[in-house]
Protein backbone atom coordinates (compact mmCIF):
# COMPACT_ATOMS: atom_id res chain seq x y z
CA UNK A 1 0.00 0.00 0.00
CA UNK A 2 3.05 2.32 0.53
CA UNK A 3 4.30 2.12 -2.84
CA UNK A 4 0.91 2.90 -4.32
CA UNK A 5 0.60 6.35 -2.17
CA UNK A 6 3.65 7.01 -3.39
CA UNK A 7 2.25 6.86 -7.09
CA UNK A 8 2.62 10.52 -8.79
CA UNK A 9 -1.15 9.76 -10.16
CA UNK A 10 -0.89 11.75 -13.53
CA UNK A 11 -3.25 13.66 -15.50
CA UNK A 12 -1.55 12.35 -18.83
CA UNK A 13 -3.12 10.27 -21.33
CA UNK A 14 -2.88 8.71 -24.68
CA UNK A 15 -3.68 6.69 -27.29
CA UNK A 16 -2.31 4.36 -29.67
CA UNK A 17 -1.96 5.04 -33.19
CA UNK A 18 -0.97 3.14 -36.47
CA UNK A 19 2.78 2.22 -35.79
CA UNK A 20 3.04 4.58 -33.00
CA UNK A 21 1.42 6.35 -30.02
CA UNK A 22 -0.32 9.62 -28.96
CA UNK A 23 0.02 11.56 -25.74
CA UNK A 24 -1.19 14.49 -24.63
CA UNK A 25 -0.13 16.32 -21.27
CA UNK A 26 -1.22 19.56 -19.81
CA UNK A 27 0.85 22.03 -21.91
CA UNK A 28 1.60 19.76 -24.92
CA UNK A 29 0.54 16.92 -27.08
CA UNK A 30 2.78 14.40 -28.79
CA UNK A 31 2.73 12.19 -31.47
CA UNK A 32 5.76 9.35 -31.77
CA UNK A 33 5.20 7.50 -35.15
CA UNK A 34 7.55 5.02 -36.40
CA UNK A 35 8.32 4.73 -39.95
CA UNK A 36 8.79 2.14 -42.59
CA UNK A 37 13.34 3.09 -42.01
CA UNK A 38 12.44 2.47 -38.69
CA UNK A 39 13.08 5.98 -37.04
CA UNK A 40 10.95 7.57 -34.65
CA UNK A 41 8.98 11.07 -36.32
CA UNK A 42 8.03 12.97 -33.43
CA UNK A 43 5.25 15.69 -33.92
CA UNK A 44 4.45 18.13 -31.26
CA UNK A 45 1.87 20.98 -30.97
CA UNK A 46 0.73 23.05 -27.54
CA UNK A 47 -2.89 22.22 -26.54
CA UNK A 48 -5.69 24.95 -26.47
CA UNK A 49 -5.96 26.79 -23.09
CA UNK A 50 -8.76 25.17 -21.35
CA UNK A 51 -11.91 26.74 -20.63
CA UNK A 52 -14.11 26.74 -18.20
CA UNK A 53 -16.21 24.21 -19.80
CA UNK A 54 -13.45 21.79 -19.91
CA UNK A 55 -13.24 21.55 -16.38
CA UNK A 56 -16.61 21.85 -14.97
CA UNK A 57 -17.62 18.96 -13.57
CA UNK A 58 -20.30 16.98 -15.22
CA UNK A 59 -19.93 19.25 -18.09
CA UNK A 60 -16.21 18.57 -19.11
CA UNK A 61 -16.84 14.73 -19.46
CA UNK A 62 -19.17 15.10 -22.79
CA UNK A 63 -17.26 18.25 -24.48
CA UNK A 64 -13.76 16.31 -23.74
CA UNK A 65 -15.23 13.00 -24.92
CA UNK A 66 -15.91 14.91 -28.54
CA UNK A 67 -12.64 16.54 -28.27
CA UNK A 68 -10.68 13.72 -27.75
CA UNK A 69 -12.61 11.57 -30.38
CA UNK A 70 -11.80 14.43 -33.09
CA UNK A 71 -8.62 14.98 -32.04
CA UNK A 72 -8.08 10.81 -32.23
CA UNK A 73 -9.04 10.34 -35.89
CA UNK A 74 -6.70 13.76 -36.74
CA UNK A 75 -3.55 11.75 -35.53
CA UNK A 76 -5.01 8.47 -36.67
CA UNK A 77 -4.92 9.86 -40.33
CA UNK A 78 -1.27 11.39 -39.57
CA UNK A 79 0.19 8.06 -38.22
CA UNK A 80 -1.50 6.41 -41.62
CA UNK A 81 0.50 8.97 -43.60
CA UNK A 82 3.92 9.25 -41.77
CA UNK A 83 4.15 5.27 -41.49
CA UNK A 84 3.68 4.60 -45.00
CA UNK A 85 0.04 3.03 -44.57
CA UNK A 86 -1.37 5.55 -46.61
CA UNK A 87 2.09 5.27 -49.43
CA UNK A 88 1.02 1.68 -49.59
CA UNK A 89 -2.83 2.54 -50.01
CA UNK A 90 -1.52 4.95 -53.04
CA UNK A 91 0.54 2.09 -54.50
CA UNK A 92 -2.50 -0.21 -55.25
CA UNK A 93 -3.99 0.25 -58.49
CA UNK A 94 -6.82 3.07 -58.27
CA UNK A 95 -10.39 2.88 -59.91
CA UNK A 96 -11.53 5.81 -61.83
CA UNK A 97 -13.13 7.48 -59.03
CA UNK A 98 -10.29 7.15 -56.94
CA UNK A 99 -8.28 8.71 -59.22
CA UNK A 100 -10.76 11.72 -60.03
CA UNK A 101 -10.83 11.79 -55.98
CA UNK A 102 -6.88 12.42 -55.65
CA UNK A 103 -6.84 14.92 -58.77
CA UNK A 104 -9.83 16.72 -56.74
CA UNK A 105 -8.58 17.13 -53.56
CA UNK A 106 -4.85 15.96 -53.40
CA UNK A 107 -3.69 15.88 -50.19
CA UNK A 108 -6.57 16.57 -48.36
CA UNK A 109 -8.17 13.16 -49.45
CA UNK A 110 -6.76 10.85 -46.53
CA UNK A 111 -8.83 13.82 -44.25
CA UNK A 112 -11.80 13.42 -46.14
CA UNK A 113 -11.37 9.43 -45.74
CA UNK A 114 -10.78 10.08 -42.07
CA UNK A 115 -14.06 12.01 -41.88
CA UNK A 116 -16.19 9.95 -43.71
CA UNK A 117 -14.84 6.98 -41.59
CA UNK A 118 -16.10 9.09 -38.25
CA UNK A 119 -19.33 9.70 -39.22
CA UNK A 120 -20.11 6.40 -40.41
CA UNK A 121 -18.46 4.74 -37.37
CA UNK A 122 -20.72 7.28 -35.42
CA UNK A 123 -23.65 6.38 -37.50
CA UNK A 124 -22.56 2.37 -36.91
CA UNK A 125 -22.38 2.70 -33.43
CA UNK A 126 -25.76 4.69 -32.92
CA UNK A 127 -27.27 1.49 -34.94
CA UNK A 128 -25.96 -1.37 -32.93
CA UNK A 129 -26.04 0.57 -29.26
CA UNK A 130 -29.33 2.18 -29.29
CA UNK A 131 -31.43 1.15 -32.27
CA UNK A 132 -30.69 -2.68 -32.38
CA UNK A 133 -30.93 -3.15 -28.53
CA UNK A 134 -34.38 -1.70 -28.47
CA UNK A 135 -35.74 -3.44 -31.75
CA UNK A 136 -34.91 -7.05 -30.46
CA UNK A 137 -36.33 -6.10 -26.78
CA UNK A 138 -39.25 -4.63 -29.32
CA UNK A 139 -39.46 -8.74 -30.74
CA UNK A 140 -39.19 -10.13 -27.65
CA UNK A 141 -42.02 -8.57 -26.06
CA UNK A 142 -44.12 -9.30 -29.69
CA UNK A 143 -43.24 -13.12 -28.68
CA UNK A 144 -43.85 -12.56 -25.00
CA UNK A 145 -47.72 -11.86 -26.04
CA UNK A 146 -49.85 -10.55 -23.65
CA UNK A 147 -47.10 -10.48 -20.98
CA UNK A 148 -45.66 -7.10 -20.06
CA UNK A 149 -41.95 -7.05 -19.79
CA UNK A 150 -41.47 -3.27 -20.19
CA UNK A 151 -40.08 -3.25 -16.56
CA UNK A 152 -37.14 -5.32 -17.37
CA UNK A 153 -36.65 -3.27 -20.75
CA UNK A 154 -33.49 -1.30 -19.97
CA UNK A 155 -31.44 -4.26 -18.13
CA UNK A 156 -32.28 -6.39 -21.40
CA UNK A 157 -30.96 -3.50 -23.66
CA UNK A 158 -28.16 -2.50 -21.58
CA UNK A 159 -26.75 -6.31 -20.90
CA UNK A 160 -27.20 -6.66 -24.81
CA UNK A 161 -24.92 -3.88 -25.38
CA UNK A 162 -22.35 -4.98 -23.49
CA UNK A 163 -22.35 -8.48 -25.62
CA UNK A 164 -22.54 -6.42 -28.40
CA UNK A 165 -18.75 -4.24 -27.40
CA UNK A 166 -17.39 -7.29 -26.24
CA UNK A 167 -18.04 -9.34 -29.09
CA UNK A 168 -16.80 -6.74 -31.35
CA UNK A 169 -13.83 -6.09 -29.45
CA UNK A 170 -13.16 -9.86 -29.40
CA UNK A 171 -13.56 -10.05 -33.52
CA UNK A 172 -11.39 -7.05 -34.64
CA UNK A 173 -8.51 -7.88 -31.77
CA UNK A 174 -7.96 -11.86 -34.30
CA UNK A 175 -6.82 -9.19 -37.58
CA UNK A 176 -3.23 -8.33 -37.77
CA UNK A 177 -3.14 -5.08 -37.76
CA UNK A 178 -5.57 -4.22 -34.96
CA UNK A 179 -3.47 -6.66 -32.47
CA UNK A 180 -0.43 -4.31 -33.58
CA UNK A 181 -2.45 -1.65 -32.39
CA UNK A 182 -3.20 -3.50 -29.49
CA UNK A 183 0.26 -4.03 -28.67
CA UNK A 184 0.75 -0.15 -28.75
CA UNK A 185 -2.31 0.07 -26.09
CA UNK A 186 0.14 -1.73 -23.86
CA UNK A 187 3.02 0.26 -24.47
CA UNK A 188 0.96 3.45 -23.75
CA UNK A 189 -0.32 2.09 -20.58
CA UNK A 190 3.04 0.32 -19.29
CA UNK A 191 4.93 3.96 -20.37
CA UNK A 192 1.84 5.62 -18.20
CA UNK A 193 2.78 3.73 -15.24
CA UNK A 194 6.27 3.68 -15.21
CA UNK A 195 6.29 7.52 -14.97
CA UNK A 196 3.69 7.19 -12.15
CA UNK A 197 6.76 4.54 -10.30
CA UNK A 198 8.96 7.68 -10.50
CA UNK A 199 11.24 4.97 -12.95
CA UNK A 200 13.30 6.17 -15.80
CA UNK A 201 11.26 6.13 -18.41
CA UNK A 202 13.96 3.36 -20.53
CA UNK A 203 12.73 0.07 -21.83
CA UNK A 204 13.66 -2.17 -19.36
CA UNK A 205 11.79 0.03 -16.69
CA UNK A 206 8.72 -0.13 -18.97
CA UNK A 207 8.32 -3.59 -19.93
CA UNK A 208 7.76 -5.14 -16.63
CA UNK A 209 5.32 -2.66 -15.61
CA UNK A 210 1.19 -3.83 -16.18
CA UNK A 211 -0.84 -3.01 -19.09
CA UNK A 212 -4.38 -3.10 -17.32
CA UNK A 213 -5.05 1.17 -16.32
CA UNK A 214 -8.01 2.41 -14.67
CA UNK A 215 -8.13 5.53 -16.70
CA UNK A 216 -8.02 3.56 -19.92
CA UNK A 217 -10.44 4.33 -22.99
CA UNK A 218 -11.85 0.85 -22.96
CA UNK A 219 -12.87 0.92 -19.32
CA UNK A 220 -14.43 4.42 -19.96
CA UNK A 221 -16.80 3.36 -22.54
CA UNK A 222 -17.40 0.00 -20.88
CA UNK A 223 -18.37 2.32 -17.63
CA UNK A 224 -20.76 4.34 -19.96
CA UNK A 225 -22.67 0.95 -20.84
CA UNK A 226 -22.79 0.32 -17.01
CA UNK A 227 -24.17 3.62 -15.79
CA UNK A 228 -26.24 3.66 -19.02
CA UNK A 229 -28.06 1.09 -17.49
CA UNK A 230 -28.73 2.70 -13.95
CA UNK A 231 -29.79 5.76 -15.66
CA UNK A 232 -32.30 4.59 -18.02
CA UNK A 233 -33.67 2.65 -14.76
CA UNK A 234 -34.35 5.97 -12.94
CA UNK A 235 -35.93 6.93 -15.91
CA UNK A 236 -38.07 4.41 -17.05
CA UNK A 237 -37.93 5.39 -20.64
CA UNK A 238 -40.02 2.33 -22.34
CA UNK A 239 -41.82 1.67 -25.22
CA UNK A 240 -44.84 0.73 -23.05
CA UNK A 241 -44.73 4.46 -21.41
CA UNK A 242 -44.90 6.27 -24.90
CA UNK A 243 -47.81 3.87 -26.11
CA UNK A 244 -49.78 4.76 -22.57
CA UNK A 245 -48.91 8.28 -22.76
CA UNK A 246 -49.68 9.46 -26.44
CA UNK A 247 -51.40 6.18 -27.85
CA UNK A 248 -48.84 5.58 -30.47
CA UNK A 249 -47.62 2.54 -32.47
CA UNK A 250 -44.52 0.36 -31.48
CA UNK A 251 -42.77 1.64 -34.55
CA UNK A 252 -42.93 5.47 -33.05
CA UNK A 253 -42.67 4.46 -29.26
CA UNK A 254 -38.87 3.11 -30.75
CA UNK A 255 -38.23 6.36 -31.94
CA UNK A 256 -39.17 8.05 -29.07
CA UNK A 257 -37.62 6.25 -26.90
CA UNK A 258 -34.27 6.17 -29.13
CA UNK A 259 -34.41 10.13 -28.95
CA UNK A 260 -34.47 10.41 -25.12
CA UNK A 261 -31.65 7.73 -24.91
CA UNK A 262 -29.81 10.33 -27.38
CA UNK A 263 -30.83 13.37 -25.10
CA UNK A 264 -29.69 11.32 -22.00
CA UNK A 265 -25.97 10.29 -23.43
CA UNK A 266 -24.40 13.55 -22.14
CA UNK A 267 -25.83 13.19 -18.88
CA UNK A 268 -24.74 9.52 -18.75
CA UNK A 269 -20.69 10.27 -20.49
CA UNK A 270 -20.61 13.27 -17.15
CA UNK A 271 -21.47 11.13 -14.77
CA UNK A 272 -18.48 7.94 -16.19
CA UNK A 273 -15.93 10.68 -16.97
CA UNK A 274 -16.28 11.94 -13.16
CA UNK A 275 -16.49 8.48 -11.85
CA UNK A 276 -13.38 7.19 -13.98
CA UNK A 277 -11.91 9.99 -12.69
CA UNK A 278 -11.91 9.00 -8.89
CA UNK A 279 -11.25 5.65 -9.96
CA UNK A 280 -8.22 7.24 -11.50
CA UNK A 281 -7.08 9.19 -8.49
CA UNK A 282 -7.56 7.21 -5.51
CA UNK A 283 -6.86 2.99 -4.82
CA UNK A 284 -9.65 1.60 -2.50
CA UNK A 285 -12.25 -1.22 -2.34
CA UNK A 286 -14.74 1.20 -4.29
CA UNK A 287 -12.94 2.18 -6.91
CA UNK A 288 -11.19 -1.13 -7.49
CA UNK A 289 -15.15 -2.53 -7.65
CA UNK A 290 -15.44 0.10 -10.43
CA UNK A 291 -12.37 -0.74 -12.41
CA UNK A 292 -12.71 -4.35 -12.22
CA UNK A 293 -14.70 -4.49 -15.22
CA UNK A 294 -12.49 -2.29 -17.57
CA UNK A 295 -9.45 -3.77 -16.67
CA UNK A 296 -10.70 -7.35 -17.39
CA UNK A 297 -12.10 -6.15 -20.83
CA UNK A 298 -8.14 -4.56 -21.22
CA UNK A 299 -7.06 -8.15 -21.72
CA UNK A 300 -8.57 -7.94 -25.25
CA UNK A 301 -7.92 -4.34 -26.20
CA UNK A 302 -4.34 -4.29 -24.78
CA UNK A 303 -1.59 -6.74 -25.95
CA UNK A 304 2.11 -6.85 -24.43
CA UNK A 305 4.60 -4.74 -26.82
CA UNK A 306 7.74 -5.12 -27.96
CA UNK A 307 11.04 -2.94 -27.21
CA UNK A 308 10.25 -1.20 -30.80
CA UNK A 309 6.88 0.00 -29.36
CA UNK A 310 7.93 1.07 -26.20
CA UNK A 311 10.63 3.13 -27.37
CA UNK A 312 7.56 4.87 -29.35
CA UNK A 313 5.60 5.11 -26.02
CA UNK A 314 8.56 6.45 -24.43
CA UNK A 315 9.26 8.89 -27.10
CA UNK A 316 5.69 10.54 -26.75
CA UNK A 317 5.84 10.46 -23.13
CA UNK A 318 8.69 12.74 -22.66
CA UNK A 319 7.84 14.97 -25.40
CA UNK A 320 5.07 15.99 -23.17
CA UNK A 321 6.09 15.70 -19.65
CA UNK A 322 5.95 19.33 -18.32
CA UNK A 323 8.35 20.58 -15.73
CA UNK A 324 6.74 21.38 -13.24
CA UNK A 325 5.53 18.57 -11.77
CA UNK A 326 2.92 19.16 -9.99
CA UNK A 327 0.92 20.92 -13.32
CA UNK A 328 0.37 16.76 -14.43
CA UNK A 329 -1.43 15.81 -11.11
CA UNK A 330 -4.68 13.99 -11.34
Amino acid sequence: MAEKEKLHRTTIGGQALIEGIMMKGPQKTAMAVRTKSGEIVIEEKDNKQRKWYNKTPFIRGPVNFVTQLADGYYYLSRSAELSGMAEDDEEEEMSRFEKWLDEKLGDKLMNVVMTIAMVLGIALAVVLFVFVPTWLFMLLQYLAGETDLSAFQSLFEGILKIIIFITYMWLVSKTEAIRRTYEYHGAEHKTIFCYEKGLPLTVENVKPQTRFHPRCGTSFIFLVLIISILIYSVFPINNQMFIDAFAVTDFVAMILRVSCKIILLPVIVGISYEVIRLAGRYDNVCTRIISAPGLALQRLTTKEPDASEIEAAIAAMKAVIPEDKESDKW
